[in-house]
């Protein structure tokens, strides 16, 4: 085992970022160890638990530059066109578009994209196995199970206290487990946020009917309803009722679950089946005031939680890992303390605008689409009709959706550290 002085980063939290980070900080040169209460062996298991996540066309430059691709890629869905509508009851998705939709499609940004799609839907179990293994082929050091009880910052180093008694220190500490990150905590951070009232509901279906690569979002008064599409002409279904309904769905026999259900997505694509589990979770807005503390960073859920309105959780840590990553790298290639405040304060900076933008963007989003109140929808409608119309704006919105648009990190690009 190594002696705890040989690492540059200790990483609290195993997970979908907390890994991709090991796996770009090992490419950059750095030399890191995750701790996780969940033994790590758990991540290779292929069980089926019908979540899938959308990753932007960005994001899966990187995982690719990482030396991914060739697990995923068997396994990811393109998403070649995104068909936002507004609806009023259940059924809406029955129906054709209203005059009130928006169409994206990728192939209006395939010149500046190289041909990518808006997004890819992916399997996190196909996520979590491709990771494991690539964490376990590099041999990178994981401790788990074991779990962060403590923090202590001294000069030069951060010493790690795991719930076992034994210590770690490195010159920096990741906090990467999640909205309750210990390592937060720890690092005096905090977060503010509110609930939405509503829960999100979560499971994946098999179709008669082709879904053509189309991921279709029907706002409703309750909330959005989303069908992403899946490999093998299957769908991830991401819906969002209000608690007390929530809570219904949750205890409900599998008859009434797949009554609703259909009600809601309607027969356009022929008969559903549901594969695997049902899941439904509470939705809320959560916000870590700062991003670092001295020797200890903070990235993906530990940093923001945000509603799954656009899919955007789990890119947004991807885009952490890619510009932490990168000034960590750059600051060891010319022995500069990684861990300390100026080094730290860069990926801060890097960061701190596009997190806070899209929160806000995402809450405005949720509200002014989860009510039917009329002058309400009137203005959405119009608002839009009018990006519908405008090509420039439709264009922009797909670029941002990617997570193309700004000062692009090199992982991003698709080009390794």
């Amino acid at each position: 085992m190594s002696g705890s002085d040989d690492y540059d980063i200790i990483i609290a939290g195993a997970g979908l970022v907390g890994a991709t980070f090991a796996l770009a900080a090992a490419q950059g040169g750095l030399r890191p160890v995750m701790v996780d209460p969940q033994p790590f062996d758990a991540q290779m298991a292929p069980t089926f638990d019908g979540r899938a996540t959308a990753i932007s066309y960005a994001n899966f430059r990187m995982l690719k530059a990482l030396g991914l691709g060739e697990a995923l890629e068997p396994h990811a869905c393109r998403m070649d066109r995104i068909l936002v509508t507004d609806g009023r009851r259940p059924g809406a998705a029955s129906r054709k578009p209203s005059a009130s939709y928006i169409r994206f499609d990728a192939d209006e940004i395939g010149d500046r994209n190289g041909g990518e799609p808006l997004g890819y839907m992916v399997e996190n179990r196909r996520l979590r196995s491709a990771l494991a293994e690539l964490v376990n082929a590099q041999g990178l050091e994981v401790r788990a199970p074991a779990a962060v009880a403590d923090v202590a910052v001294g000069p030069g180093r951060a010493r790690v206290t795991l719930k076992d008694g034994s210590t770690l220190s490195a010159p920096l500490v990741i906090g990467a487990e999640g909205r309750n990150s210990t390592v937060r905590r720890a690092a005096g951070i905090d977060v503010f946020g509110w609930t939405y009232q509503q829960s999100g509901v979560v499971c994946t279906v098999r179709m008669d009917k082709p879904h053509g690569n189309v991921a279709h979002e029907y706002f409703l008064p309750d909330g959005p309803f989303a069908i992403l599409p899946l490999t093998e002409n299957r769908a991830n279904l991401v819906w969002t009722e209000s608690t007390r309904r929530g809570e219904a769905l949750r205890s409900a026999s599998d008859e009434a679950f797949h009554a609703h259900l259909t009600r809601r997505f309607g027969d356009f694509l022929g008969e559903l089946t549901i594969e695997g589990p049902r899941f439904v979770y509470p939705l809320s807005l959560q916000l870590a005031e700062g991003l670092t503390a001295p020797r200890i960073a903070i990235i993906g859920d530990a940093a923001h939680g945000v509603h799954p309105v656009a899919g955007q959780g789990l890119n947004m840590g991807l885009k952490d890992v890619a510009a932490l990553s990168e000034v960590l790298t750059e600051a060891a290639r010319i022995g500069e303390d990684i861990g300390s405040e100026l080094v730290l304060e860069r990926y801060a900076r890097w960061r701190r605008f596009d997190t806070a933008a899209l929160a806000a963007g995402f809450d405005g989003f949720v509200r002014l689409f989860s009510n039917d109140i009329a002058p309400v929808r009137l203005a959405r409608d119009l608002g839009m009709a009018a990006v519908n119309r405008i090509a420039p704006l439709r264009r922009a919105f797909m670029h941002e959706a990617g997570g193309a648009t700004g000062d692009l990190p090199r992982l991003l690009r698709g080009e390794a550290l």
